[in-house]
C-alpha cells in the first residue's frame, strides 16, 4: 500500500502539536498564577502526591500499551501480507498460524491494559476533583462567612449562593477537562503516526466500525442518571445550607455562630465527595469500554477470516480494520480535544467570578484574635462615635456620647433613620465606628475577640431571623447540643411563647418553614426573645423587640422582659414609649445626634421632642412651648 509524503506527516503531526501548544500555553496562566483558586488547587495537589503520581503512572501506562498495540496490530498486517516471520517466532520454531493467533492474543491483552488504565486514569483524576471541591468549598463557605457583616451586605444574597452553588461545577470542569486535554493530545499524536503508516486509500472506508458503544451506553446510562440525580440531590441540599447561612448572616455574626456553622457544612459535604466518586466511576467506564470493543470485533473477525480462508491472506482485511481502529481513535481525541477547548472557555467566567469573590482586595472581614472578654465590671461608654457609610453622602451617626453603666438600662428614641439601629450594629459589633470609640471597662471594643464579646450578648430584633428548622432549633441556635430539651422549654415559657408553640402539629419538633412562613411576626419575635434567654446573656440588646405583638401579648412579654433583665446591662430602641418608662436614661437621636437625653421625668418636663412624641402617643394635644412676657401669639 502507498505511503503518505513526508510532507504531509509534518504538517498533519505539526497540526495536532500546534493546537496542543497553544492550549497549553492558554493554560499556563491558570495554573502556575496567583489566583486565588489557582493556589487553592495547587495546596490540595501538594497535599494528594499520592493520588497524583498514580495517576500519572496510569497515564504512562496508558500510552506505553496504545504504543505497543499499533506496533502488534502492525505486525499482524504485515504477517497476513505475506511478510517473513518475525525473528523471535522463528527462534521459537512457531507456525504462521501459530504465530498470527498469539499477536492476536497479545492484541486483545494489550487493549485489555491500555482501556483499564484509561479507565484508573479517569477514575483518579475523578477522585482528584472529588478531593479538591471536599477541600476548597469549605474554604469558600468560610471565605464567605468570614468576611464583615458591612462588606457582606453589600453583595446581593442571590449573587453569593450563585457563586459558592456553581463552585463544584467550576473547580470539577477545570482539573478534569485540563486533564483529559493533556491526555487525549498525547494519544492524538501516538495515532497520527500510525495512521500515517497505511495507505491513505483506505480513508475511503472510514467510519466502518462505528457500533459497538449502543449496548454499553444503554447499560451505563441509567447508572448514570441515577447516580446524577443522587448528586444533584446532595448539592441541592448544599445550596440550600448555603443560602440558609446567607440569609441568616446577621444572626450568625451576631451571635457568634459562624463556627457551628461551619461544622454543619462540612458534614454535608461529606456525603456529596462519596455521591461524585461513584458518578466518576460510572462515566469513567463509558470510554474505556468504547476503545476496548472495537479491538475485540477486529480480533473476532480476524479469527472468523483467517478460519475461513485457511490462512490465504488476500481474503483477509486487517488492514482495514486496523486503520478504522486507529482512524476512530485519532477522530476520538481530536473531538474530546476540542470538546475540552470548549468547555474550559466556558468555564473560564465562573472562575474568574470566583477568584473575584475570593481575592482579599476590596473586602473587609471579620475581625479575628483580640483580648477575651472577661465580663463587664463597670460600663459601656461611646466617645466622639461618629459612622459614615461608604455609599451615603451623609453620616448616620455624628459625635454620640454616652455611658452604659453596668446592670443599667438606656433607652434609643427617635425617628426612621435616626441612627438608632446603627448605633445598635456598633455595639454588637458588626460594623466599626468611622471615628471615635467604644470603650468596655476602658478597653476599645475592637481590641477585645469578637467571638467572646458576642456570646455575652443578648439580641432580640424587630427584623427576626429565623432558619428552615424546628422551632427547637431555632430557639436553641448556635449552640449546637450543648443544650438540653428542658432548657428550650424553660427558655420558650419565659419569653411567653410557650402556649402558641404547644398548639403547632409537632409543638417543638415543627418546622417553620423557610423565613419562618408558618408562624405570625409576633410569634417569630417571641421565638428570638426565647433565644436571647437562653444564652443567659450578660448584655441584653432590644430593638424594639415587641413591635409586631399585640398589646394584650406585648403587656405579658413586657413582664417576661422586666424579670429577665434585671441584674443585666440593657441597651433598648423602641418606639413604645411606654416600654422605657423605667430607663435610666433616655437618648433622643435626631438625624444621627443626641438632641436630648434624662430620664422618663426629666424629659417630660424640657417640654422637647421626647415630651411631644409622648403626648401624641397618650393622645393629648400638643402643648406650644412658652412664650417670653409681652410677645404677641
Amino acid at each position: 500500500m502507498r505511503q503518505p509524503g513526508s510532507q504531509h506527516i509534518t504538517a498533519s503531526i505539526g497540526t495536532v502539536w500546534q493546537l496542543l501548544s497553544s492550549l497549553t500555553l492558554g493554560l499556563l496562566p491558570m495554573w502556575q498564577g496567583s489566583s486565588p483558586v489557582a493556589r487553592l488547587i495547587r495546596h490540595t495537589a501538594r497535599s494528594q502526591t499520592r493520588l497524583l503520581l498514580l495517576n500519572g503512572a496510569a497515564a504512562l501506562l496508558r500510552s506505553a500499551a496504545e504504543a505497543l498495540l499499533f506496533a502488534v496490530i502492525f505486525q499482524t498486517v504485515r504477517l497476513i501480507s505475506g511478510s517473513p516471520l518475525p525473528a523471535i517466532a522463528q527462534q521459537a520454531q512457531l507456525s504462521r498460524g501459530d504465530t498470527f493467533l498469539l499477536l492476536l492474543v497479545a492484541v486483545a491483552m494489550i487493549q485489555l491494559i491500555a482501556s483499564g488504565s484509561r479507565a484508573l486514569n479517569a477514575i483518579l483524576s475523578g477522585h482528584f476533583a472529588a478531593r479538591c471541591q471536599a477541600e476548597i468549598l469549605p474554604r469558600i463557605h468560610h471565605h464567605i462567612l468570614s468576611l464583615s457583616y458591612g462588606c457582606a451586605s453589600g453583595y446581593k444574597a442571590g449573587d453569593l449562593a450563585r457563586q459558592a452553588s456553581i463552585a463544584p461545577l467550576a473547580i470539577n470542569t477545570e482539573i478534569e477537562q485540563v486533564s483529559l486535554l493533556l491526555s487525549d493530545g498525547l494519544l492524538a499524536l501516538v495515532y497520527l503516526l500510525v495512521l500515517v503508516r497505511i495507505s491513505p486509500w483506505l480513508l475511503l472506508l472510514a467510519g466502518v466500525l462505528t457500533i459497538g458503544t449502543g449496548f454499553t451506553q444503554a447499560w451505563l446510562r441509567p447508572r448514570i442518571g441515577a447516580a446524577s440525580r443522587e448528586v444533584e440531590q446532595q448539592q441541592s441540599r448544599i445550596g440550600a445550607a448555603i443560602t440558609g447561612d446567607l440569609q441568616v448572616l446577621r444572626l450568625l455574626h451576631s451571635g457568634a455562630g459562624t463556627a457551628a456553622a461551619n461544622r454543619s457544612f462540612q458534614r454535608d459535604l461529606h456525603g456529596l465527595e462519596l455521591r461524585l466518586r461513584r458518578l466518576s466511576n460510572l462515566r469513567s467506564l463509558m470510554e474505556p469500554i468504547a476503545e476496548l470493543l472495537p479491538t475485540l470485533i477486529a480480533v473476532v473477525l480476524a479469527l472468523l477470516s483467517w478460519q475461513i480462508s485457511s490462512g490465504r491472506s488476500e481474503l483477509l482485511i486487517p488492514a482495514l480494520a486496523t486503520f478504522v481502529l486507529a482512524l476512530q481513535r485519532l477522530n476520538l481525541r481530536l473531538m474530546r480535544i476540542a470538546q475540552s477547548a470548549n468547555q474550559l472557555a466556558e468555564n473560564l467566567p465562573r472562575i474568574e467570578r470566583l477568584n473575584d469573590l475570593l481575592a482579599p482586595e476590596g473586602k473587609t472581614f471579620r475581625r479575628r484574635g483580640g483580648h477575651p472578654f472577661p465580663g463587664l465590671s463597670q460600663e459601656i461608654r461611646f466617645e466622639g462615635v461618629s459612622l459614615r457609610y461608604p455609599e451615603r453622602s451623609q453620616p448616620t451617626l455624628i459625635d454620640v456620647s454616652f455611658q452604659l453603666p453596668r446592670n443599667g438600662t438606656v433607652a434609643l428614641v427617635g425617628a426612621s433613620g435616626a441612627g438608632k439601629s446603627s448605633l445598635v450594629d456598633l455595639l454588637v459589633g458588626l460594623i466599626d465606628p468611622s471615628s471615635g470609640r467604644i470603650l468596655v471597662d476602658g478597653q476599645d471594643l475592637q481590641s477585645l475577640d469578637l467571638d467572646s464579646w458576642q456570646r455575652r450578648l443578648g439580641v432580640v430584633s424587630q427584623d427576626v431571623l429565623v432558619v428552615h428548622d424546628t422551632i427547637a432549633a431555632n430557639i436553641a441556635f448556635g449552640l449546637g447540643d450543648r443544650v438540653s430539651r428542658e432548657a428550650i422549654q424553660q427558655a420558650a415559657a419565659a419569653a411567653c411563647a410557650d402556649a402558641f408553640i404547644a398548639a403547632l402539629p409537632d409543638g417543638y419538633d415543627t418546622v417553620i418553614g423557610e423565613q419562618g412562613h408558618r408562624l405570625s411576626g409576633g410569634q417569630r419575635q417571641r421565638l428570638s426573645l426565647a433565644r436571647a434567654m437562653l444564652r443567659q446573656p450578660e448584655i441584653l440588646i432590644l430593638d424594639e423587640a415587641t413591635s409586631a405583638l399585640d398589646s394584650q401579648t406585648e403587656a405579658r412579654v413586657h413582664q417576661a422582659i422586666e424579670a429577665f433583665r434585671s441584674g443585666r446591662t440593657v441597651l433598648a430602641v423602641a418606639h413604645r414609649l411606654s416600654s422605657i418608662r423605667a430607663a435610666d436614661q433616655i437618648l433622643v437621636l435626631e438625624a444621627g445626634r443626641i438632641v436630648e437625653r434624662g430620664s422618663h421625668d426629666q424629659l417630660l418636663t424640657q417640654a422637647g421632642a421626647y415630651a411631644g412624641l409622648w403626648r401624641r402617643q397618650q393622645g393629648r394635644p400638643e402643648i406650644s412651648p412658652a412664650r417670653p412676657p409681652g410677645t404677641s401669639p
